[in-house]
Formats: C-alpha cells, structure tokens, sequence
C-alpha cells in the first residue's frame, strides 16, 4: 500500500482528493493537511510514502513547505498547482527544490479533478517509486556556465549538427544541470521535449534561460535552429525539425497524443534522425514510461550519436532503461557528466582535441 498525505487549503479539494486515492486498491490516505506547517509536522510524524502538496496555501506556502520537507525529511511530493503563470512560475521553483512532478489544476472553487483523475494517481504511483535521495542531491547545485571549453579547431561542419534532448519525471532538474553545463558558445543547435502541460514549459524555458549562457525559450513554430540556442517545445504541442532551404526550423503540430503525450520525445528524435543523420546527437534523461526510446534507435540507425543517464542519477530510470535495453546506446553516463560527454563527442567527430 502506497500511503499518502493530501495537503490542501481547500476542504473541498481535501475531500475530493481523499476520496480518489481511497477508490484505488494501492492507496491509503493515512492524513490531510490544511496548511504547509501542517504538513511538515504530519509528514514527520507519519512518514508517508507521497505527498500531495497544493502550491498557493495559508501560515505556510506550499514551495516553503516542500524545502523544509526536502531538508528534514526527505519524502516524494506531488505539487497539485494552478493554470496561472505565477502557478507555472511556482511549479518550475518546486520542481528545482525537489518535488517529483506536479499535476495542474484549473482556478476557482470547483477543480477539473475527473480530468486529472489518471494523471494524479499515475504520477503519485510514479512518485512513491522515485529515487527521492537523487532529488535531494541536487537540490543545492547551480553549476558554472561554460565549464567546458570548446576546441579552436571546431570544424565549421559543427554547426551542421544538432543535439536533441527528451526527458519527462525528474526533467526540469535534470535539464537545469544538463544545459547550465554547456558552453555559450556551442557551435550547435538544442532541441528539447520535457513532458509539460501549457504554460508551464515557458516558465521553464525562461528559467533556464536566466541560469544558462545559453540562449533558451519555449519553441515557437518556425523558428531556427542556430548555434547557442536552445528551443523547448510548447505544452500540448509536439515539435519536429524540417530543412527551409539553407536553414532548419522547428514546426510545431497538434496531432494525436502519442502514449499519453504531447509533446512527444519520438517525433521530435525521428524528425532529427532524418534531418541530420550521423550529424545527430539524441540524449535520453529521466523520466517515467518509455518515449524516445524508438526515436533514439533511429537516431542510432542513421548513425549519429546516442546518450543515456545512467540509473544511478535519475529521479526515474524508464524512458533511459527502454533506450538502454534496445541496445541502441552508445554511452551511459551520470547526469553531472552529459555535457561534458555532448563536448566531447562534438570535439572527437570534427577533428577537435
């Protein structure tokens, strides 16, 4: 049984949430929590195994809540936050101090919680399994920018390149360490899909953009992918690269959800694989599920490059093991060593030291 506590100001959210998780065989409530001081005492007292914790509360906030947590008593929490772009801006800062995901909920008295129903049991499931001691590890780490230093002899051919990224549980963390560790001056292209609903990819695309040198912002359609940019794709969008005469942009489409998501890792790593061929570089982070896993194998097929996050770093290992266990991994690395192993693959394939 997967014991939880349900932190919400609401009396009504309290309830409708306590009796969703009642309604499945793998849950106990075992306590709600009306504010975040609440909270700490209750989570310390009774050591759940995840916690929903609403953003926007009374006596104590739900980011300030979920520090003390994370410091004191390390525990997978869920943020349940709201649509509006201060809520985006709160749920990218809870994520950076340790939550494991979060789900959104729409404003008013009466929540869009049928809606959210799957998601929030899903990703509590997902949460009382997550490495919470890897959320806690990075917890303090801002890291230099442009830390690694590029080669002199870059070859121009460099720039023909691109580096292609999919994460989802665990991500925005991941990204921040990932993408801070890559130099301003990186003669390539990123592309990104982080699993995200509307609105909260901007915040986190503004978020990195202020810790990254790096440029970074959420994708709009046709924009072009150039040297020192970083392009994240939108919620409810999925993202692709096409060739627009000299030029590659990103387009952006509405499709089907592909196995729950949109975005999508797959088409944005099949689209790369097309477009680039050996020229790619596919990267899998954390994440639950197994997407881009087929669109790192056709990264591989095309013979370009392919990195996984080693399971010791993620917060989930899913999406990397798919990759991993398709064979179609070149290397398996620790989050803190990606960027340097990106460099270095760039260096080592056009002649640099």
């Amino acid at each position: 049984m997967i014991k939880i506590i349900v932190v919400d100001d609401s009396a009504f959210m309290r309830k409708v949430l306590s009796d969703l998780f009642a309604a499945e065989m793998d849950f106990t409530v075992v306590d709600v929590a009306r504010n975040g001081q609440e909270a700490i005492d209750k989570v310390k007292l009774l050591k759940p195994d995840v916690v929903t914790l609403d953003v926007e509360m009374p006596v104590l906030d739900g980011i300030s809540a979920l520090e003390v947590i994370m410091r004191e008593v390390p525990t997978p929490v869920v943020m349940v936050s709201s649509l509006t772009k201060d809520g985006a801006d709160a749920t990218i800062r809870a994520l950076e101090n340790g939550a494991v995901d979060f789900v959104a909920k729409s404003a008013g008295p009466i929540s869009n919680i049928d809606n959210i129903r799957t998601e929030i049991v899903a990703k509590c499931r997902a949460a009382a399994r997550a490495n919470v001691n890897k959320l806690q590890k990075f917890q303090a780490v801002r890291p230099p920018a442009s830390e690694y230093k590029l080669s002199p002899s870059f070859s121009v051919a460099v720039k023909e390149q691109i580096v292609a990224i999919g994460t989802s549980t665990g991500g925005p963390r991941a990204l921040q360490e990932l993408v801070t560790r890559l130099p301003g001056n990186l003669p390539c292209g990123v592309v990104i899909v982080q699993h995200m609903p509307p609105g909260f990819t901007k915040s986190l695309a503004n978020r990195l953009d202020s810790l990254c040198a790096l440029s970074v912002k959420e994708a709009e359609h046709n924009d072009v992918v150039k040297p020192g940019s970083v392009l994240i794709a939108p919620g409810d969008y999925h993202m692709t690269v096409e060739r627009d005469g000299t030029r590659t942009v990103v387009k952006l489409n509405q499709g089907p959800p592909i196995g729950s998501h949109r975005p999508s890792v797959n088409p944005l790593m099949e689209s790369v694989a097309k477009i680039y061929g050996s020229l790619a570089t596919g990267v899998i982070l954390t994440g639950m599920g197994s997407d881009g896993a087929r669109g790192m194998q056709e990264i591989k097929q095309s013979g370009g490059y392919t990195i996984a996050e080693d399971q010791s770093t993620t917060v989930v290992f899913g999406m990397p093991k798919s990759a991993i266990e398709l064979g179609i991994i070149d290397k398996v690395v620790p989050l803190p060593a990606i960027a340097s192993e990106i460099v270095r693959h760039l260096q080592t394939k056009h002649g640099g030291v």
